[in-house]
């Protein structure tokens, strides 16, 4: 027992100063090799994502169905791919989504993949999950403007759309059973086996030096406070501006008031649902409003509001070497499989 006690204590003290003083590439190698056996998801604040859920395939093939089918909106143009596209790390690269008649909606749209892992869903976590999300954009009036008694009406004259969703559920074509099919093909979109996934399962030559040494960055400086976990992010709620007023000198817009429109709470004012890093360096623009074009600006700015601090050019250079290397492999198509 008392060489199992100072084993852990000489664990805390070296990764205890590893912490504050950004060790070197060869530090982090001692590190890694002398407590490989801890050196794990279990040690670090960052965990690589689980492995693909078993689900229902039916209901797979059939939400995968529903999330492309243009009869969810009211004027026939707009699919949940319409703002999730695959080609575009699961957004849509525009800083507002567009909706029925080209209606510019408020806010950048988040990426769907992984989003079954985040703790609520929206930016203002309105929606406790993902079948609540689904419900979401059919309603809002300037994404899909539609209604649950339209969408079933169109989706019942479909012969084989009623004959599989009999096959997959006991009560057949509801509401909830569609909410639900486009949710667990949701939850088939994990982007598995990124490089850093790999380096912390114990490759080490996964990722190079650049992408290690802004990884310690990224840790050391303290953006790790709010993204962190399997989702590097998708955890916790924020304000967006804990060290500098982001909405000083601009129009604020509703959009931008964030969690305070769910609860009406004044310290919910510019607070958002901190959103995950996972395939961040395909998603751009970024931020809740789509106000910076590049991964290179939102770190700047992020260590500006967030961290209090002006990043230096190879800072930033390094932290979007170690965010680039959070990109997985993107799902496929389960009708593609």
């Amino acid at each position: 027992m008392k060489k199992i006690v100072a084993s852990v204590l000489l664990l805390v003290i070296v990764l205890g100063s590893a912490w504050f003083s950004r060790p070197s590439r060869d530090d982090s190698t001692l590190i890694q090799e002398a407590f490989a056996p801890v050196f794990d998801d279990t040690v670090q604040p960052l965990r690589a994502l689980p492995p693909l859920p078993a689900l229902p395939p039916e209901r797979v093939l059939l939400g995968e169905r529903l999330f492309t089918d243009t009869r969810l909106s009211a004027d026939y143009s707009v699919a949940c791919v319409s703002c999730h596209r695959f080609d575009l790390g699961g957004a849509d690269g525009r800083r507002v989504s567009l909706g029925i008649n080209g209606a510019e909606g408020p806010i950048n749209a988040p990426t769907v993949f992984n989003s079954s892992l985040n703790f609520v869903q929206f930016w203002d976590g309105r929606a406790a999950n993902l079948q609540e999300q689904a419900a979401g954009p059919i309603h809002n009036a300037l994404e899909m403007g539609s209604s649950w008694a339209q969408v079933l009406e169109r989706l019942a004259a479909d012969d084989s759309m009623r004959r599989d969703f009999a096959a997959a559920y006991p009560d057949g074509l509801t509401a909830a059973n569609v909410a639900d099919a486009i949710a667990s093909f949701e939850q088939s979109l994990l982007t598995v086996d990124a490089p850093f996934d790999r380096f912390l399962r114990g490759d080490r030559q996964a990722i190079g030096e650049l992408e290690i040494d802004g990884y310690h960055r990224f840790r050391d400086f303290g953006c790790i406070s709010c993204h962190q976990g399997a989702l590097v992010g998708g955890n916790m709620f924020q304000k967006f501006g804990v060290l500098g007023d982001y909405f000083a000198g601009r129009p604020v817009s509703q959009a931008d008031l964030g969690r305070y429109n769910v609860t009406g709470r004044e310290e919910d004012r510019h607070v958002f649902k901190v959103p995950s890093l996972r395939n961040v360096a395909l998603t751009a623009p970024y931020f809740h409003d789509g106000s910076a074009s590049s991964l290179e600006t939102a770190v700047a700015v992020m260590g500006r509001y967030q961290l209090g601090r002006d990043l230096l050019p190879d800072d930033v250079t390094a932290i979007v070497a170690f965010l680039n290397s959070l990109t997985g492999q993107i799902p496929e198509r389960a009708s593609e499989q």
